[in-house]
């Protein structure tokens, strides 16, 4: 067994406020280079508390993005979406929103309104997947993805099972387009059930306990809230749950190695790019979206 070996294990950073909707703590880039989970460049993970009943509409107003792809996993609450495309949808439990920026897009994303009114557990993770260079400017594009349409791998001797976004595990082919390769699974496990993944040993690997704990390779645990990043060495690694089962959330992908230049909501690769891009959204090349 060629193991990939654990490099770190991150405890959830202090969080913060993304709107009034989203109290997230950012695994990264704040906790590493904006290059080292390439080519994810974002994520915000709002970990599992309760929203109250409220008149407000809680969320992100009306705002930009180009260059990248915007990722919504939904485990508790629910989430409406709508852009400048004229694309949206509402997500709930096991569903996710995949949103491609490209070229430019605006966007809002708030609490669906029946969950607003009657308030629950919410629990949210949102992944920016940058695009490559090639394709930075493509045309934006969204994709809906319900829980019961994700493909679904069931685990040997009963201990979970393995959804499949993007990418392919054994065979099963995801769900999703995307513009680079990609493995995104949400991996389901029963008490003391263990998957075993592999993975290219290139591929910036690293993985969210969404859910209860977890060891990694029969030796490290990784507790709920906390991200462990791989070395990029070994392909083979087991994920056993312990008492409570688990989820977890995998991301898996092949370095963009190109230059980024971020500022915002825009990641771009270069300066003048980055500059484009600002000056582009102040003309209203964006499009139209009412708050």
């Amino acid at each position: 067994m060629n193991t990939k070996k654990i490099e770190n294990i991150f405890a959830p950073p202090p969080t913060h406020w993304v709107g009034n909707g989203f109290k997230v703590h950012n695994f990264f880039p704040n906790l590493m280079d904006m290059q080292r989970m390439s080519p994810f460049f974002l994520l915000d993970y709002n970990a599992k508390m309760y929203f109250p009943p409220s008149q407000i509409p809680q969320g992100v107003a009306v705002h930009p993005h180009r260059g990248i792809e915007t990722v919504t996993v939904a485990y508790h609450g629910k989430v409406a979406h709508h852009d400048s495309t004229g694309n949206g949808g509402i997500i709930g439990e096991g569903d996710l929103q995949w949103m491609t920026a490209g070229g430019g897009i605006l966007h809002k994303e708030y609490h669906e309104e029946g969950f607003n009114e009657f308030g629950g557990d919410f629990q949210m993770a949102q992944i920016w997947v940058n695009l490559p260079k090639k394709d930075k400017m493509t045309q934006p594009k969204y994709q809906t993805i319900s829980h019961e349409d994700i493909p679904k791998y069931q685990l040997p001797n009963d201990a979970g099972n393995i959804e499949v976004v993007a990418g392919s595990y054994k065979g099963l082919k995801g769900i999703a387009s995307t513009f680079s390769p990609i493995e995104l699974y949400n991996i389901i496990l029963k008490k003391n059930g263990e998957a075993a993944i592999s993975l290219p040993l290139n591929y910036n690997t690293g993985l969210l306990v969404v859910k209860g704990s977890v060891q990694i390779n029969n030796q490290e645990l990784a507790k709920q809230d906390h991200f462990v990043l791989f070395k990029n060495e070994g392909e083979d690694i087991t994920i056993s749950a312990k008492d409570s089962g688990a989820i977890i959330l995998l991301l898996s992908g092949k370095p963009l190695n190109e230059p980024i230049s971020a500022g915002g909501p825009f990641v771009m690769n270069t300066r003048e790019e980055l500059w484009q891009a600002f000056q582009d959204f102040e003309e209203g090349k964006f499009g139209y979206l009412k708050d």
